[in-house]
């Protein structure tokens, strides 16, 4: 959170990310004229017919995306605690676009082609039957689509999104389009006026939707341990529920192949205090619980995991 990053903690412990995060140095390879030919495949041939394009998709990132190649190398050896062959790269890029192929048909509310199943929901439905919100807190693991236009337009729960959408300018706009009501729940991280927007939903009993696994250039960050080694983590997350002092859900979307998608809650804490002593000490800790959980999904889901680019500390 932008505002947030600018609050005075007196401690060693929270760093700023002054400088451009990794994955905000990765170009965009969403063009607009790749956009809706992709749209025309999914809609014109059907899911079944436009997943078979997958497969020569897949094989040429392997070949062309030489960056994220190398990244999924390391971080696929890393989960699975032995090196990885050049196949099961090609299947991790090959989830990633299976992911993206079925944004397009859930932005279109086509819910058929999809079995959904979720786990320990009566959590998610105890927060929206107190008329308080909370912040619903996701990653890069999987899907957050399926469980945002599920939210959205089965009209289950109020959700609002916060997130910046610059970096991948080309394809937000063409999913925006795709529908308009899911793309105004959007609420961008750095406008003066975001924490106002963000206590009036909260307020309002609307889910604030996050994803807590990439930092921003001017946030604040915490260590964490993922997987095995240390890595840098926002801190804005509980920050944002510490002012709020609302509780934190943890929500992880997997897909689990074909047509299943698995939407797994967990509450994390029902209200985040920072000791004034220790307060970025608290951050962390409260951090690693996430993160903790995180690890725990993606080795459950491993091919889930679509952070392509240096993500461990050095």
């Amino acid at each position: 959170m932008h505002r947030l990053s600018e609050e005075k903690d007196g401690t060693a412990a929270l760093s700023k990310a002054s400088f451009a995060p990794r994955w905000m140095e990765l170009p965009e390879r969403g063009t607009p004229a790749m956009l809706p030919l992709i749209h025309w495949i999914a809609v014109r041939i059907g899911r079944s017919a436009a997943r078979l394009l997958l497969y020569p998709i897949a094989f040429y990132f392997l070949l062309s995306a030489h960056a994220a190649r190398r990244v999924s190398y390391q971080y696929l050896k890393r989960v699975r605690g032995r090196p990885a062959h050049w196949r099961h790269v090609f299947r991790h890029f090959y989830c990633f676009a299976a992911t993206i192929l079925d944004r397009v048909y859930l932005l279109r509310g086509e819910f058929q082609y999809f079995d959904v199943t979720l786990h320990q929901k009566e959590i998610l439905h105890r927060q929206v039957e107190s008329g308080k919100g909370c912040v619903l807190l996701g990653s890069h693991l999987g899907s957050f689509e399926v469980l945002r236009t599920l939210g959205v337009t089965q009209q289950d729960f109020s959700l609002k999104v916060l997130m910046d959408s610059a970096h991948n300018e080309n394809i937000t706009r063409f999913l925006d389009a795709l529908n308009p009501e899911i793309a105004r729940t959007v609420i961008a991280p750095d406008r003066p006026d975001t924490l106002l927007r963000v206590k009036e939903s909260l307020e309002g009993g609307f889910l604030i939707g996050m994803l807590g696994d990439r930092i921003t250039s001017d946030a604040k960050t915490t260590h964490c341990q993922f997987l095995g080694a240390p890595a840098t983590f926002p801190a804005g997350p509980i920050l944002l529920a510490a002012v709020m002092r609302c509780p934190i859900i943890l929500f992880f979307g997997l897909y689990r192949g074909g047509n299943r998608y698995e939407i797994h809650f967990e509450k994390l804490l029902e209200e985040v205090t920072l000791n004034r002593d220790r307060r970025a000490e608290d951050i962390q800790n409260w951090t690693q619980r996430y993160v903790d959980r995180l690890e725990h999904y993606t080795r459950l889901a491993p091919y889930n995991w679509f952070n392509f680019y240096p993500f461990w500390d050095k």
